[in-house]
């Protein structure tokens, strides 16, 4: 890659004022505003993870982002992910020479459970009881995320962000390098009026915003792995 700056606009995340009033403050028995602040900080960290993972998954399959599908047995109008589909996706990356050390992949909560019951060294290898950390498998180090992008099973084309998936659609498990993604974080400012400033209501408002963005550098090494659809009469439902 070439050396240079690079104008980047970033992604707003906002919360709505959360209302605490002074006589909650008074008669609950937790710290009222500390869980709100929580709260409001856990919700744009979740905007923030579901917006990444959208960009950095590949939009649509080629040379460069190879999309594929699932190969496994039909259950429950889909083909289950196995071993085969991620030695596939490894391969495609090694042709593509993208950066063995580092690489990821983030796993669909579907995909996960296929591996673990239906893969017994998975299973085995899955979870290190020593240090917490799920192990590497064939040299992926491996995520879990329940909001991974859906991709229409036909095209092999992801579907925009924040679009209500299709019957056509499935959702895609996400593989890259984070050699050749960027992402870039700005300060997060607290809004915030005190109920001694509100002798009406007797009320404290929070909120909180930030400015954040995750994109790939170009548009290489990103994979996916999306779930075959099976109609009913192509595969035995489970």
């Amino acid at each position: 890659l070439e050396d240079g700056d690079k104008a980047v606009t970033l992604d707003k995340y906002q919360t709505k004022p959360t209302r605490i009033t002074d006589d909650e403050l008074y008669s609950l028995s937790y710290d009222k505003k500390a869980t709100v602040i929580e709260r409001h900080k856990e919700a744009i960290s979740e905007k923030k993870y579901s917006r990444a993972i959208h960009a950095i998954a590949p939009n649509e399959n080629s040379t460069a982002t190879p999309v594929i599908l699932t190969s496994g047995e039909a259950s429950e109008g889909r083909k289950i992910m196995t071993r085969k589909d991620i030695v596939r996706l490894k391969k495609l990356f090694d042709k593509n020479k993208v950066p063995k050390a580092g690489r990821c992949l983030v796993l669909c909560s579907d995909h996960v459970a296929d591996l673990l019951e239906n893969d017994q060294k998975f299973y085995n290898q899955y979870y290190n009881a020593e240090s917490g950390k799920i192990n590497k498998v064939l040299g992926f180090e491996i995520y879990e995320y329940d909001d991974c992008p859906y991709y229409n099973a036909t095209t092999l084309k992801k579907v925009a962000y924040g679009s209500v998936p299709a019957d056509t659609d499935m959702q895609a498990s996400i593989a890259f390098s984070p050699t050749r993604m960027m992402k870039a974080n700005g300060s997060v400012k607290t809004y915030a009026s005190e109920a001694k400033n509100n002798p009406t209501t007797q009320e404290n408002l929070i909120s909180f915003r930030t400015y954040s963005i995750c994109l790939p550098l170009k548009n290489e090494a990103m994979g996916a792995i999306v779930s075959a659809k099976v109609t009913a009469s192509a595969g035995d439902n489970k």
